[in-house]
């Protein structure tokens, strides 16, 4: 019978309290970065173009840079490649602050920013780690799994909220600089748990690329679509509210639908799935997608800010258990050796899914109405449930004829 409480199966574990604390440490400053070089920047050049610009090549830099780096850990080890490559990224972050306060040219700005992209994923090492330790048993991974998702929600939700206090309440730089801080002592204390570390596989053959694995391409356009549900209900969310007068508390509106995925995650991982989770997958995004028409009602029929507020919170409870799922046929389907690399281009689909969907929102926004805009992320859902059911589909062989029921011979 398995326990009440399988989260306590997982942290029972020698040095996993230690490899997750240092991780969560790691992963803070992820949602804190963006956030303080926009803050920072444009409260100093005045513009917020330019902060605009800096971040998002930031974010181009990392969609190129992070699955080398990956393909470095899976070769090289977690901790041989997870600290050097995190104390570039720190170097690139205070460069940032200092050609701040010199008042350098703007295109010192976007090398500094560009050189952040380097930092590792953490969040991948620690789900590589997991998979390494519970090599075979589907349902302990599944909790762990779990448990990751609802920390990249915490860590999103409150990192944020963190920059946001700490560049107002002190000076612009705190919230960069107290996020290279948490940087490099998490990346340190995770590193440092080295009886939890996956073997290197530095034999590893170039013609195991994860893109070349039978259905990782697909999966990656599903990320790629989900991750546009959650930049244009970002950008649509600020618009509706701003429209409102009432800019300020659209953080705190983001924050709850962060919250309901955290909590539906953290139940999800008690829970025992059955079947695999090619078929598991389509009911989770079914589910996103019709959630996801809760806002655009809220939003388009109430124009209410609270009720928006409460259904946002609702629909995001979708969000974990298709992430998990996701994230979860992700390490099913990638080669052996190359899962740091593996769920380091899931996340890369969806940094390219948050942009894409964060233009297409502000447009939508601009041209028709913030509430418009919540059609965006009900539509990108919608096409990643259809990329899903195709792939189920391609995946379960046809059907036979009635011949093989007939016995030999005749």
């Amino acid at each position: 019978m398995p326990p009440r409480n399988p989260y306590r199966r997982l942290f029972a574990l020698p040095g996993a309290r230690a490899f997750t604390a240092g991780n969560l440490m790691a992963r803070l400053p992820m949602g804190m970065f963006s956030v303080s070089a926009v803050v920072m920047i444009a409260g100093t050049r005045g513009s917020y173009a330019l902060a605009g610009a800096v971040t998002a090549t930031g974010l181009a830099a990392t969609a190129l840079v992070a699955p080398w780096t990956a393909r470095l850990v899976d070769r090289y080890g977690q901790a041989r490649v997870a600290v050097p490559a995190t104390l570039v990224a720190v170097v690139g972050s205070l460069v940032l602050v200092v050609c701040v306060r010199r008042d350098a040219p703007d295109w010192t700005l976007f090398a500094a920013y560009a050189a952040t992209a380097t930092t590792p994923n953490t969040g991948g090492m620690s789900r590589a780690r997991w998979n390494h330790l519970f090599r075979g048993d589907p349902a302990a991974l599944h909790t762990a799994n779990s448990f990751e998702q609802a920390a990249d929600e915490l860590c999103f939700m409150l990192g944020p909220v963190l920059a946001a206090f700490l560049c107002g309440a002190f000076f612009p730089e705190a919230g960069t600089l107290t996020g290279a801080v948490l940087l490099v002592t998490g990346t340190l204390v995770f590193a440092a748990q080295r009886s939890t570390e996956p073997p290197p596989r530095p034999g590893t053959a170039a013609g195991s690329s994860p893109l070349r694995a039978p259905g990782v391409a697909p999966l990656l356009v599903c990320c790629l679509a989900l991750g546009a549900v959650f930049g244009a209900t970002e950008v649509v969310t600020i618009a509706f509210a701003d429209a409102r007068g009432h800019a300020a508390e659209a953080g705190v509106v983001l924050a709850l639908q962060a919250a309901g995925s955290c909590a539906a995650g953290l139940a999800f991982g008690t829970l025992r799935p059955s079947g695999p989770a090619a078929c598991r997958h389509p009911w989770t995004v079914a589910a996103m997608t019709v959630l996801l028409t809760l806002p655009l009602l809220a939003a388009a029929v109430a124009g209410s800010l609270p009720l928006l507020a409460g259904a946002l919170l609702v629909a995001g409870m979708a969000t974990a258990p298709t992430m998990v799922t996701t994230m979860a046929l992700v390490q099913e389907r990638t080669p052996e050796g190359r899962l740091n690399e593996g769920m380091t281009l899931a996340v890369t689909g969806l940094l390219g899914g948050i942009a894409c969907g964060s233009a297409a929102g502000g447009w939508v926004t601009d041209h028709v109405s913030p509430a418009a805009g919540y059609g965006i992320p009900v539509l990108a859902a919608a096409t990643a449930l259809l990329i899903s059911l195709a792939a189920v589909r391609r995946a379960v062989p046809k059907t036979p004829g009635r011949d093989h029921l007939l016995p030999a011979g005749s």
